[in-house]
């Protein structure tokens, strides 16, 4: 606890938790929005699952390219584009009955994604020493998987009221609030994208990524057979509400799961931390297998999803190692252009799977995507190896020193 207070001690720190979270909130509730809205209009689940299709893809094909905006121009400019625009988006869809301007609204909506997540990660590094960067990644992750939690539900709640449109029109203000406290604080607009080295290859060259990108796919493939496969089994049983069940007991165990990494001694290298815990998430992954939707699905799941939390500090921070200069946020982009793309594929593939070889056999490919992906990360050790030394105490001085804002 003392590490976290000390944390949230400094200049810009709550600043960063407070501002991120109204349009982290709003993430949470847009692709509930769009699907009850849509369903709502055309009466067709169907239809409404493509059109979370489409945002999810378009979403995910251009995040590499938003990242790239962030780390060529700043900020400021970025955000000053996107956040107003998605607000008047997602209200221009609330306000349609179109089922053409639904999908195509829905599209541009993923397309222009202001890109909060990867806006905030950098941002960090500014704020925080070398030695406190684990814990900020924790606080910043804890803070995204809660609204990851509440967001959901609030979207639900809403759609499913006497109101169905206030769903989406909380989400726009939400996004509005929060998107623009980001780009008006001070340690945003103060950000100085990093110069990259002369004669610095292309990114998508770079070996550490391509590793990244091909482990990230195989978790995208099962994360996304996962994300259909549990309300499948869940509708297929006919308890189709205890998926609420399984999901919030992974999202408040993810919570957790990031806070106690972030208490993990930085004595322990990033690479070192990321493939222990990877392996730990691969033997608590099992069980879901064998699992009943009921109270046995909701522990498995509490398990995974605190592993999954502490992976996910980790990751950045293996990630932040390996990456050039130049990539704050371009580099997460790409990677998420990957994960994300490969995720929607095994959504779109993960209901079919469960009618024709059964839920629980579903499952089990998660597992075994999991399980690739750490056999790449024993591989791929080389190309991770900036990832697996600890900083000196004087490199964490001059992190501190070059990281300060009044530097800047």
């Amino acid at each position: 606890m003392k590490r976290y207070l000390e944390v949230l001690a400094l200049p810009h720190a709550w600043t960063l938790v407070l501002a991120s979270f109204p349009a982290r909130m709003a993430y949470g509730m847009v692709g509930l929005g769009i699907f009850f809205k849509v369903q709502r209009e055309t009466g067709s689940v169907a239809f409404a699952g493509l059109a979370i299709g489409l945002n999810s893809i378009a979403g995910s094909l251009t995040a590499g390219f938003r990242g790239y905006l962030i780390d060529r121009y700043g900020q400021s400019l970025p955000l000053r584009i996107f956040v107003p625009s998605y607000a008047a988006m997602i209200l221009a869809v609330n306000a349609s009955e179109s089922k053409t301007f639904l999908l195509v609204m829905a599209t541009f909506m993923g397309l222009t994604a202001p890109p909060i997540n990867l806006s905030v990660r950098p941002l960090w590094k500014s704020v925080v020493s070398g030695t406190q960067l684990r814990t900020a990644y924790a606080i910043d992750t804890s803070m995204m998987n809660t609204a990851g939690v509440i967001g959901p539900v609030v979207a639900t709640t809403l759609a499913l009221s006497s109101h169905p449109g206030s769903a989406l029109a909380v989400a726009s203000i939400m996004m509005f609030i929060g998107g623009t406290w980001i780009m008006m604080s001070k340690v945003s607009r103060n950000w100085i994208p990093e110069v990259k080295d002369k004669g610095q290859q292309a990114l998508w060259r770079n070996p550490a990524l391509r590793l990244l990108m091909l482990e990230g796919s195989f978790i995208g493939f099962g994360w996304g057979i996962f994300d259909v496969a549990v309300p499948a089994f869940a509708t297929l049983e006919k308890v189709p509400n205890r998926t609420a069940w399984v999901f919030a007991a992974m999202g408040i165990a993810s919570i957790a799961g990031g806070l106690i990494a972030g208490t993990l001694s930085k004595r322990t290298s990033s690479l070192s931390a990321l493939r222990r815990t990877y392996a730990i998430w691969f033997l608590v992954s099992l069980p879901m297998a064998f699992t009943y939707p009921g109270w046995s699905m909701v522990i498995a799941g509490a398990f995974l999803g605190f592993v999954g939390g502490a992976i996910q500090v980790f990751y950045w921070e293996v990630m932040e190692a390996v990456r050039p200069k130049g990539s704050a946020t371009s580099y997460m982009g790409l990677l998420w252009t990957v994960e994300g793309t490969i995720m929607s594929l095994g959504a779109a593939i993960g209901g079919s799977l469960c009618e024709t070889i059964g839920a629980q056999i579903t499952l089990s490919i998660t597992s075994v995507c999991i399980a690739f992906g750490y056999i790449f990360l024993l591989i791929g050790k080389p190309r991770l190896i900036a990832a697996d030394r600890i900083p000196t105490e004087e490199e964490d001085l001059l992190a501190m020193e070059d990281n300060s804002p009044t530097t800047k």
